[in-house]
């Protein structure tokens, strides 16, 4: 698989987003899924210690127990995980990292993220933590998610990377985000690549949602109109004039977007690691992401 740069790491263009462990799949599944994704190619494993309140790591560190050297280990803070114990002030963020240390069962975390930002703590603060932490070997580059243009500016090119939603439905990183990674060298890692399950194919106009599926339970009528389920059907009929799946478009159109470094997306089990492994192999050509473009945003 295609590999790409976050600072000094090297990563899949395809990730495996870890959400799911714990609250969706338990041990023995979460292993299925990460031994499915390695076998795929993917190397970049991302999680957040607030998933699940540390299950996920927790699971992942037994998955990955004497294969530590085969990928590259994302993780996130800042969320609350228990009464004081949430933000980026300098000494908690030493007390969070020891602790995803000790779940996932490793000595150092190749990108450490500030979840969401502190609007408590001057970021300069939790910068100054962080580089003290890569000094020590405890990390090796520093990201953040949830983070806007102003904010990535302020930190004065502290960032490798920065993660927020983005898709062929929500395009708003477009604006402002994506030009300042541009300029800055930040590498960009979309989360919700697959908008909620519009983008997997499996929800089409005129069917119910399928029972017990996440769209269902999680998004619902907000999600899932008929304007968007309008667009689903244009880009199912797209991608199969052109020999691809819907999923292979959705994961394939942001790879193609610059300053994307990996693509992350979740998965309940092998299969889906499988399909989401392979799905960025269709290389869009410029008419072809224009005819994308055409598509969704003339529909919106």
């Amino acid at each position: 698989m295609e590999r790409r740069r976050i600072g000094s790491l090297e990563v899949s263009v395809v990730g495996l987003g870890c959400n799911n462990f714990g609250w969706r799949i338990d041990k023995q599944a979460t292993k299925a899924v990460i031994d499915a994704a390695l076998d795929g190619g993917i190397n970049f494993l991302d999680t957040a210690d607030m998933y699940d309140t540390g299950k996920s790591e927790e699971f992942m560190g037994e998955a990955l127990r004497g294969r530590r050297n085969q990928v590259v280990l994302a993780t996130k803070f800042g969320f609350s995980m228990g009464e004081g114990k949430s933000g980026a002030k300098p000494a908690y963020v030493r007390e969070a990292l020891d602790a995803s240390l000790r779940r996932l069962g490793v000595d150092y975390i190749d990108l450490y993220q500030i979840h969401t930002p502190d609007p408590t703590t001057p970021i300069a603060d939790t910068l100054g933590a962080l580089n003290d932490l890569k000094k020590a070997g405890k990390i090796r580059e520093i990201g953040c998610s949830n983070f806007s243009a102003e904010q990535l500016r302020e930190t004065k090119g502290g960032f490798a990377s920065v993660q927020n939603e983005y898709s062929l439905f929500h395009r708003a990183p477009e604006a402002d985000v994506l030009p300042e990674c541009r300029k800055s060298g930040i590498a960009f890692i979309p989360y919700f690549p697959l908008a909620n399950g519009l983008l997997t194919g499996k929800y089409r106009k005129g069917q119910p949602l399928p029972e017990n599926s996440r769209g269902k339970d999680a998004f619902g009528p907000s999600v899932f109109t008929d304007r968007n389920l309008d667009v689903v059907e244009s880009l199912l009929r797209f991608a199969a004039l052109h020999g691809h799946s819907l999923l292979e478009l959705a994961i394939s159109w942001l790879a193609a977007q610059d300053p994307v470094a990996s693509v992350i997306a979740g998965a309940k089990t092998p299969e889906q690691a499988n399909m989401n492994a392979g799905a960025a192999t269709w290389r869009l050509t410029k008419a072809e992401l224009a005819e994308v473009d055409e598509i969704v945003l003339q529909a919106a």
